[in-house]
């Protein structure tokens, strides 16, 4: 026995050794090594900054990486496409087959895709980040199963083309926040003392990243985080967000020039306006008209997206088959989007061979389509598309808008991965030439009083009708700025903000809520909206009126009051109180009973009125506020209970 006890002793000292206390693993001298290089350039990297602005800047590369790498794929797609369908000419049939079954078996692949490896995935996913961004813990959304899956599934969305009319910037803005999230581990295993502030604020900083490395528009894009993802915005975000958006737009247009598409880094979309005389005086009240139109129409879109949503929840049919036959729904739903696009059909009069970008870049074109029709000696490539059968140009403009309506808002039902904004964007850039080719046949007329109006740019209104409509749909201001950065055009700025402005205004008018809202609403997401839009009446209720009374626990109880206060309470917190009557001090939670979850401590509410109580749980992200009256507590108010009295005023 005791030479088992020497042998014992004599493990355990050699287990105890430092230098042989895993004698298995391989180069561990080399290892040592490379840790000891790593810990000295950690060292040498702080010195200069912060780790977490390399973790900021890589966040920007990284995401413009992948936007190039997917719109390089969808480029080729689509290519493909439009090859084997050339190839068909002569053939109607084979054409008609080919242009309607490669959009619907590429969605129905990409919707069983996301449906089979992660079903989080479907769907725009800016609803799903503002709720992260507002202190909810979704793991699954930020999971490299749902990065993956995201990923390949948007790319077989966006390579159907225009015939689905579908975007790329809401589920872009998550794949960028899940990139963040894996940098902000990274960063936390660097930066053990700023876990939390790391984490959060790496979150924020990716969704702007995202819309700037979709179009190359840092300033558009850190605006468009703004004002979608959160109701309230650290100033301490700023500096991060635009640096981060910077970057990323930077390789993004590198990446374009290196790849041939261009010489230099300049805009997206590139236009020729005339630079002397943008636009007449008097033009500002045509600008003016655009916006109240744009007001307007995207009140009946949104009207629509809303039916369609609550329609596809409660018809029986709908509901069975977007739960068990995703990809049957889809490809049933493409195939018919494809048919009424086919070039033989009613998409001869759509310019359904066009491209996303190529729909964008013809209503942005600054010459007059409706002069050109009359001068045969000029061929204007936009003009052949949109009357190759002799049809007028207004024909044609009117029939796209009323098709696409109907269609994009069927569109949005698709469950795949998808996003709405470019597609918003585009079709208010084609209210915008309407109204710009009106403009521009009356001053070839010489209609318009006084000195006839010779170079009315149609591109002009285009674009501001393209910033108008989508920023009606979203309730922004900031696509003024994403559509100036598109095309760097900043002559037109105060026509399009003034049209942004009056569709905003129109669109907000009656308290209803914006696309993403009306999306966050329908997936029951945790999200408190506007107290305004809610009911007008919240925002000066006393608190106490909407509190709901809870159960108290004193410090000097025992064991029996505190069971019997876990098993009463019907509420995941239980304050504990001093005395009944007297200040109370929230600073301890129940963890320790059986049937309790961790509790950890909440606000305290010391405010009078709702908005107050509204405006603290958005800023601080807390999930419950305690109300006190006096030092007295009173209630508490919760997120659910919240969200409860301003859902019923916005279906």
């Amino acid at each position: 026995m005791s030479l088992e006890g020497q042998e014992n002793q004599s493990d355990t000292s050699h287990n105890k050794s430092p230098l042989l206390s895993d004698p298995w693993k391989p180069c561990r001298q080399h290892r040592a090594v490379v840790k000891e290089l790593l810990l000295k350039l950690r060292c040498c990297l702080g010195t200069v900054c912060g780790i977490e602005w390399y973790g900021y800047a890589a966040l920007g590369i990284l995401t413009a990486i992948l936007s190039f790498l997917m719109d390089l794929s969808v480029a080729k797609l689509l290519r493909a496409h439009q090859w084997l369908y050339t190839m068909l000419e002569g053939n109607v049939l084979l054409q008609f087959l080919c242009w309607t079954l490669y959009p619907a078996c590429i969605c129905a692949i990409a919707s069983s895709f996301s449906h089979n490896i992660c079903p989080f995935s479907t769907g725009s996913g800016i609803p799903e980040v503002r709720t992260m961004l507002a202190g909810f813990e979704m793991p699954h959304y930020l999971s490299l199963t749902n990065l993956f899956s995201k990923f390949l599934g948007l790319i077989c969305t966006l390579a159907a083309g225009s015939t689905v009319f579908l975007g790329k910037v809401g589920p872009f803005v998550h794949l960028s926040t899940m990139v963040g999230g894996y940098l902000s581990n990274l960063c936390t295993l660097i930066q053990r003392d700023k876990k939390e502030k790391a984490a959060g604020q790496m979150l924020v900083v990716s969704a702007g990243v995202g819309v700037a490395s979709c179009f190359g528009a840092p300033i558009g894009g850190v605006l468009f985080s703004v004002e979608v993802m959160s109701s309230h915005f650290a100033l301490r975000h700023y500096c991060p967000c635009f640096f981060s958006a910077a970057c990323g737009a930077l390789t993004f247009r590198l990446l374009a020039v290196w790849g041939g598409d261009g010489e230099t880094l300049q805009a997206l979309f590139r236009t020729n306006f005339p630079d002397a005389l943008p636009f007449y005086p008097l033009e500002i009240l045509l600008f003016a008209f655009l916006g109240l139109l744009c007001g307007a129409v995207s009140c009946c879109y949104l009207f629509c997206h809303r039916w369609i949503l609550r329609f596809t929840k409660t018809n029986p049919v709908f509901a069975k088959m977007l739960t068990t036959e995703k990809a049957l729904y889809s490809g049933m739903v493409v195939f018919f989007l494809a048919s009424l696009t086919f070039p033989h059909f009613a998409g001869h009069y759509m310019a359904s061979k066009y491209t996303m970008k190529e729909l964008l870049t013809s209503f942005l074109d600054s010459r007059q389509w409706t002069s050109q029709s009359h001068n045969t000696s000029e061929q204007l490539q936009p003009l052949l598309e949109w009357s190759s059968s002799g049809t007028s140009v207004y024909f044609s403009l009117v029939f796209f808008l009323l098709m696409k309506m109907w269609m994009l808002v069927l569109a949005c039902t698709l469950p795949l991965p998808a996003g709405y904004f470019m597609p918003v964007f585009i079709y208010g850039a084609a209210i915008g030439r309407l109204i710009g080719e009106g403009a521009a046949y009356l001053s070839s007329t010489g209609v318009t009083p006084g000195q006839q109006w010779a170079s009315v740019n149609p591109g002009g209104y285009a674009l501001a009708g393209a910033a108008a409509f989508s920023g009606a749909v979203t309730h922004t201001l900031s696509p003024v700025l994403v559509a100036i950065e598109l095309t760097g055009q900043f002559t037109h700025a105060v026509p399009i903000l003034l049209a942004t402005l009056l569709a905003n205004a129109l669109s907000r008018s009656g308290q209803r809520p914006s696309f993403y809202d009306a999306l966050s609403i329908s997936k029951r997401l945790p999200h408190l909206p506007s107290l305004k839009k809610a009911s007008p009446q919240l925002p000066s209720t006393p608190v106490g009126q909407v509190a709901v009374k809870s159960v108290l626990l004193q410090k000097a109880a025992g064991p029996v009051e505190a069971e019997q206060a876990v098993r009463t309470s019907t509420e995941m917190q239980i304050p504990v109180v001093d005395s009944y009557g007297e200040r109370t001090n929230l600073l301890e939670c129940l963890n320790h009973l059986p049937h309790s979850s961790s509790l950890s401590t909440s606000s305290l509410c010391c405010c009078s009125h709702k908005k107050n109580a509204h405006s603290i749980l958005s800023l601080l992200g807390s999930q419950t506020l305690f109300v006190a009256d006096e030092g007295k507590l009173v209630g508490l108010i919760t997120w659910p209970e919240k969200e409860d009295t301003a859902e019923p005023n916005q279906t």
